[in-house]
């Protein structure tokens, strides 16, 4: 937790916007604290800057009209040529030495360097001068620009790629020069000690490159472990010995950089979704321009086969769109005019005229980049306590081998030589190269493989968390159901025909224009049944609370509720009653329909979604202990849908902020909650659960500004996915942790016992670290089997 005491301006007489904007503050995830001065001219809060940065801080109060005295800015930068271990502590070092920089957090495993700081964009070539001196490349802002720029931006030079496989193969072939020439008797001594040379300076020149700028900012780090054992080595006449170490700790980086690679490149792939140019209809004529060029308002022309270059909506032609690359859904969806596209998405077999309604930096494609740009660059509590570990125990390594030298020579007596080697091995074997690495491989990974699923985890700190879930909380509207009511049943009187009464319900409900009223409309076309001549219809008048009338054909027709047919003298059925109790039993509502007497009842009903009841079970499956609804609808309705698909509890006729007070409540009972909602009504309950999921939200800037993770697609199947990728990064990084530490007590108590050589000490070491890597990549690979629901659970169901 950090604290920070931020200048604002409240007017003299905005004690509600005080009071709200200290709520509002309190209920966002990562504030543990926060309160204002006397004057209310300062904010003091104390938050987790990997949870919530200031920048944000500042666009929740600019909503409430509070203007916060100081701007605020946040960043990430690629980081290209790095490849040491410690780069990242070097580089934070020195930016907190400036007095803007707020919180920085450099990752090198994704090359990713974030920095938050006060003041304006401007300040940002300053802050880059900041980060070369330390001896790291940047190459621009990675967001939030667009994605076409940040493709270039993006782009490694051939060096950056490829250094650490040049200095070790330079390496093995100084090192195997010297040995076999010298063995074959063919150079001198001289020579073959000028070849060692070269080897030490191509296998250790980024490592104490590495060491030195280390120790200048009073930091101890494992390329001092290597160095210092290469070179004791060398003193004692060990230069095989060293230049192998040397050539292995190379080896081991080079492979480590390229596996990381992997997920870069993972992550990387979004940025090329986007086309660099777009056919635009301007002044009647049909030009290419930039993606960067276009504004509000074009129309686009997107062949078959051809990406979409901006997120808009669709005003001619039809078209099946893939939109795996966005949300992750497998198979195409069709698209016509006034549908909603994106940016990267991929056009099928027809011709798509589409307006323009987002700039290529603002589109969905951008969002969802600067989204899994910033948690890269986020260090899990996992990896900050391994990074904050290296420093202090490498420093002990350095001590204890010192010791294992100066204890049995000086107070038993045994030879300096092979004490000193022996403490040479200890200091490599005792490294904690695999520890560091362990965590980062592992969720970088994960992070990649959700985005390809259409997961946005919003920082590794939620991936982390998502797996300890223990109970999950549903909104009902839109996230359980459908969100559109739709017809479930239709009873008719006796002699009445079924589909006259339709056409009758359907033609005043065309008019009306009410949400139930175009659930009967909807269900009419369906079923073919022809519509009336809007001028067959007069006298349309709106009953408050109760339903409609209007006169039809010449005849009084009446839909609405009970209430309604009683004040109009219309006697309803005692069998017509009863079906109407059943159905309402059920949580469906009713439309009664009666002229001079009662026709029948139309039940309409939200429907639930057909994966909802095989999500639950999956989700009882992973032992989540709870599931419960929490809804502002009705008991009823409430209760039907908790029944049908195996929802433990549920909570109806709820307010926003009686939604908070029940997650509290079960916050306060020493639950882990995660809640799922829309993203829109659920703003504040998102906010306030452990964890919150947004579901079906491509493009919807509350979502991805309130939740922590976006489900993309309108897919609920993406939940059990989330918390078992979750829980399977949480197994790798335990199992990761457990192989480092035993390997390294393994091969410290062997070294002590003295059955360790170095060059065995050292494939032990570097070898441990090429396996927790390539396990954490394990992660890229995973794949949860689709989930069907029981036939017997997907039939319609309640509703508001």
């Amino acid at each position: 937790m950090r604290e920070r005491t931020i200048p604002v301006e409240i007017d003299g007489n905005g004690a509600h916007c005080a009071d709200l904007l200290l709520d509002t503050l309190m209920q966002h995830k990562g504030i543990d604290a926060v309160e204002l001065d006397a004057d209310r001219r300062a904010l003091r809060i104390r938050y987790d800057p990997d949870v919530i940065s200031l920048a944000t801080v500042e666009r929740l109060a600019d909503r409430i009209g509070v203007q916060i005295g100081e701007r605020y800015q946040r960043c990430v930068f690629a980081m290209n040529g790095v490849s040491c271990r410690g780069c990242g502590s070097v580089i934070e070092r020195r930016l907190h030495g400036r007095n803007d920089i707020i919180w920085t957090s450099a990752n090198p495993a994704s090359r990713r360097l974030a920095v938050e700081y006060a003041g304006t964009r401007e300040r940002l070539s300053e802050i880059t001068r900041t980060i070369e001196d330390a001896g790291v490349r940047v190459r621009g802002q990675v967001a939030p620009p667009a994605p076409t720029r940040q493709k270039e931006e993006d782009e490694e030079s051939w060096w950056d790629r490829y250094h650490l496989v040049v200095a070790t193969v330079a390496t093995l072939i100084f090192l195997a020069s010297g040995w076999l020439l010298g063995r074959l008797g063919l150079i001198s001594h001289e020579v073959q000690i000028g070849f060692y040379v070269l080897t030490y300076i191509a296998g250790g020149f980024y490592a104490t490159r590495q060491a030195i700028s280390s120790l200048l900012q009073r930091h101890v780090d494992i390329d001092l472990l290597m160095v210092t054992a290469a070179i004791g080595a060398a003193t004692i006449g060990g230069w095989v010995e060293g230049g192998i170490l040397l050539f292995l700790f190379s080896l081991g980086n080079t492979l480590e950089h390229y596996a990381l690679g992997r997920t870069h490149r993972a992550i990387r792939a979004l940025m090329e979704l986007s086309p660099e140019d777009a056919l635009v209809v301007r002044d009647g004529q049909e030009q290419r321009i930039p993606v960067d060029e276009l504004v509000i308002g074009d129309t686009v022309i997107v062949k078959p086969s051809e990406r979409i270059p901006a997120d808009g909506k669709v005003i001619s032609g039809e078209s099946a769109v893939d939109q795996s690359p966005i949300t992750g859904e497998s198979i195409p969806v069709g698209k016509g005019p006034g549908d909603q596209v994106f940016a990267g998405t991929i056009n099928g077999h027809g011709l798509l005229r589409v307006r323009v309604e987002r700039l290529a930096q603002e589109s969905t494609l951008a969002k969802i980049i600067r989204i899994v740009e910033e948690a890269r660059s986020q260090k899990s509590r996992t990896q900050r306590f391994t990074d904050a570990f290296e420093g202090t125990y490498a420093i002990g390594v350095i001590v204890a081998s010192a010791l294992a030298v100066i204890i049995p020579v000086v107070f038993l007596g045994r030879d300096f030589h092979d004490m000193f080697y022996r403490a040479m091995t200890l200091l490599v074997v005792a490294s904690p190269c695999a520890l560091v690495i362990s965590t980062p491989a592992s969720i970088l990974s994960a992070l990649a493989n959700g985005a390809r699923q259409g997961i946005l985890f919003k920082g590794a700190v939620h991936l982390e968390n998502v797996g300890a879930v223990d109970t999950v909380a549903f909104d009902k509207t839109g996230t359980l159901t459908i969100g559109r009511p739709r017809v479930t049943d239709v009873i008719t009187c006796e002699g009445v025909d079924e589909r006259e009464m339709l056409m009758l319900a359907a033609a005043v409900e065309r008019l009306s224009e009410h949400p139930l009223g175009l659930a009967v409309v909807q269900y009419a076309e369906e079923l073919d049944i022809p519509s009336l001549d809007d001028q067959e219809i007069t006298g349309l008048q709106s009953v408050p609370g109760r339903g409609v009338r209007a006169v039809v054909r010449g005849q009084t027709l009446r839909i609405g509720n009970e209430a309604l047919l009683e004040s109009e003298g219309v006697t309803l059925p005692d069998d017509l009653r009863r079906q109407g109790d059943a159905l309402r039993e059920q949580g469906k509502t009713l439309m009664f329909i009666a002229s001079d007497r009662a026709l029948g009842v139309i039940a309409v009903a939200d429907v639930i979604r057909p994966v909802v009841p095989a999500v639950i079970e999956d989700l009882h499956r992973l032992g989540v202990k709870r599931t419960i609804i929490l809804t502002g609808d009705n008991e009823r309705a409430a209760r039907a849908i908790a029944r049908q698909v195996g929802i433990d509890e549920w909570r109806a006729g709820l307010l926003p902020e009686e939604k908070l007070t029940v997650i509290r409540e079960m916050q306060r009972n020493g639950e882990m909650v995660v809640m799922v909602g829309d993203g829109v009504n659920d703003a504040p309950a998102l906010a306030t659960a452990d964890i919150g999921i947004a579901m079906g939200n491509a493009g919807t800037d509350v979502a991805l500004e309130t939740s922590d993770i976006v489900l993309m697609a309108d897919d609920l199947t993406k939940l059990p996915y989330a918390i078992e990728l979750s829980r399977r990064a949480r197994r790798v990084i335990r199992q990761n942790l457990t192989f480092a530490l035993t390997v390294i007590v393994v091969l410290v108590i062997a070294t002590l016992m003295g059955r360790v050589p170095l060059p065995l000490g050292v494939v032990g070491h570097e070898g441990s670290t090429i396996i927790v890597v390539l396990n954490g990549l394990r992660l890229l690979r995973f794949r949860k089997p689709a989930l069907h629901a029981p036939a017997v659970r997907t039939a319609p169901v309640p509703a508001d």
